[in-house]
């Protein structure tokens, strides 16, 4: 559907330890795929939960201290977040034992594989890792252990979190989303212009590509 030659430019706000970051990111890319639509991804960094602690919080603690959520509340959520995962495709693993973590080294190292054309490979398989098999994003060699899964080189992975080289760009990224008035996640640009808040669903994405390539 996207007539012109140039593909779709497509900026994604998100954090790792968002659900409906993976959910809506996949709904996305089918709904691309149904309207044949050619498109660029880029990833930038948002942190959810900036001041924890590195060790990060226990999941269902956090709903409640965060949220106000009671026990079923956040079972009710898990419930619905896992139906729309398997819908789009991807397996959540909700346990007593499930955490979140503060993200910051997560966007770190997904800058460094933007550079080696690879930010988008590492992105889905951090959220399998978080996710689906509940690995702890917290831990440096963890990390570097997803990275080389993907291909990338272990020991510059773990060096580039040590010397904490990308820092400030990250830093700086967030602090331009959140200029721009971007307060929760995912969100989506297009073209540089066209902001969309949320996990939409494949008929509202396809809807939106469709009015964008009759522009």
């Amino acid at each position: 559907m996207q007539h012109s030659d140039k593909p779709l430019q497509i900026d994604i706000v998100s954090d790792i330890v968002c659900p409906w970051c993976v959910i809506g990111y996949r709904q996305l890319v089918e709904a691309l795929k149904q309207t044949n639509t050619a498109y660029e991804i880029h990833w930038h960094p948002f942190e959810l939960n900036p001041d924890m602690s590195l060790d990060g919080q226990n999941l269902r603690e956090h709903s409640a201290q965060k949220y106000g959520r009671s026990a079923e509340e956040v079972q009710e959520s898990r419930d619905r977040i896992t139906a729309a995962g398997a819908d789009a495709g991807f397996e959540f693993n909700f346990n007593a034992d499930t955490r979140v973590h503060n993200t910051f080294n997560v966007h770190q190292l997904l800058h460094w594989a933007h550079q080696y054309g690879r930010a988008n490979d590492l992105k889905q398989a951090l959220f399998s890792a978080h996710f689906t098999n509940n690995r702890d994003l917290s831990n440096k060699t963890v990390l570097a252990d997803v990275a080389a899964e993907i291909g990338l080189n272990h020991a510059e992975a773990l060096a580039i979190l040590d010397d904490q080289r990308f820092a400030k760009v990250v830093r700086e990224s967030e602090q331009q989303s959140r200029s721009q008035g971007i307060q929760s996640v995912p969100a989506v640009i297009f073209n540089g212009q066209h902001l969309i808040s949320g996990a939409q669903g494949v008929e509202n994405y396809s809807s939106i590509l469709k009015q964008l390539a009759a522009m």
